[in-house]
């Protein structure tokens, strides 16, 4: 696995634009993360450019379905560069394990709850709180031989003990008032646990990106 901790979010609907900011990334210093939306747009294209330019790849399409799909959408992923990738653990026990069964060298990383998500947002789809939501799902991660989790900063110190890969979104240095509603710094969410923080449009839209990165490192 990669020691790079930082994850670079390339939420893009083209190849083109995803050029024009990774000419001012250091493969050697920073992971890229690929989304629905870029793969859906430009799929093995966008996997095969970033290999050739020497990434290190995070494919976050958060697969959630059958475990017969899910097995066989793996083993496709598996096929290419790809490091980690994400599968909702609502899927279930027998979900996580088909997707473990196909990934071969490819880390499958669990997503816990997602960080657009608040407590009024869990009470109203679940009837419960986010915190026994939060503890039912990690339960289920910690029972499998999943390889890490998705979790917002927030949840870090209640990962203590958990001794798999803990992906960090949610990474904000400054107030931004954009959609993350579960966010923290990347110093506190490095000194609290995370092995990879993900940080997207403060990077990626930043005035200065070289220097925004090192902000996050």
């Amino acid at each position: 696995m990669s020691q790079r901790k930082l994850i670079i979010a390339l939420d893009f609907a083209n190849l083109n634009d995803v050029k024009k900011i990774v000419e001012y990334i250091d493969p050697q210093q920073s992971m890229v993360k690929v989304g629905l939306q870029l793969y859906l747009a430009e799929g093995k294209r966008a996997l095969d450019y970033l290999s050739e330019k020497g990434f290190t790849i995070f494919l976050d399409l958060k697969l959630h379905d059958i475990p017969n799909t899910v097995n066989k959408a793996v083993k496709e992923i598996s096929n290419f560069n790809v490091a980690m990738t994400t599968i909702h653990l609502k899927g279930g026990r027998d979900m996580i394990e088909a997707a473990l069964e196909s990934a071969s060298n490819t880390k499958i990383i669990g997503v816990s709850v997602l960080t657009s998500l608040n407590d009024d947002d869990v009470e109203e789809m679940h009837g419960s709180n986010f915190d026994n939501q939060f503890k039912r799902i990690m339960k289920l991660a910690e029972t499998t031989k999943i390889d890490g989790i998705v979790c917002s900063p927030q949840e870090l110190s209640k990962l203590k003990e958990l001794n798999k890969i803990k992906v960090v979104p949610g990474i904000r240095n400054e107030s931004s008032g954009d959609d993350q509603k579960r966010t923290m710094s990347s110093t506190e969410a490095y000194k609290n646990g995370a092995d990879f923080i993900v940080v997207g449009r403060p990077i990626t839209q930043a005035e200065n990106i070289k220097t925004a990165i090192l902000d996050y490192i």
